[in-house]
């Protein structure tokens, strides 16, 4: 299950959880982001137990996008042992995701 969450609720999941956190840095008015969506979706039910899969809205989170560089969405960004480990700019199918998330773990 993927969960929206605010700028200090991805800190403390980073901080705090000892599976890897996939956030997804997107926005509702973004065509590639409500692409990536169902396939953000798949990835988590697939690695369910694996992975956390979270979402930040960078309209509503500017703190968040801005502490890790967000320039441009959506933007995946992979977090194991408390430190960002890997990053995918773009849109991608399902099984790419689910391969770079799998790559990272």
């Amino acid at each position: 299950m993927v969960q929206l969450v605010t700028s200090q609720q991805l800190e403390e999941l980073i901080q705090t959880s000892t599976l890897p956190v996939v956030c997804d840095f997107w926005a509702s008015w973004c065509g590639p982001c409500r692409m990536l969506a169902p396939m953000f979706e798949q990835a988590a039910e697939k690695l369910d137990g694996k992975a956390m899969f979270v979402k930040v809205n960078v309209d509503e989170e500017e703190d968040a996008a801005r502490k890790y560089g967000i320039s441009s969405i959506p933007n995946v960004l992979l977090f194991k042992d408390g430190k960002l480990a890997a990053n995918n700019l773009g849109f991608v199918p399902a099984e790419a995701l689910i391969a770079f998330v799998e790559r990272n773990l």
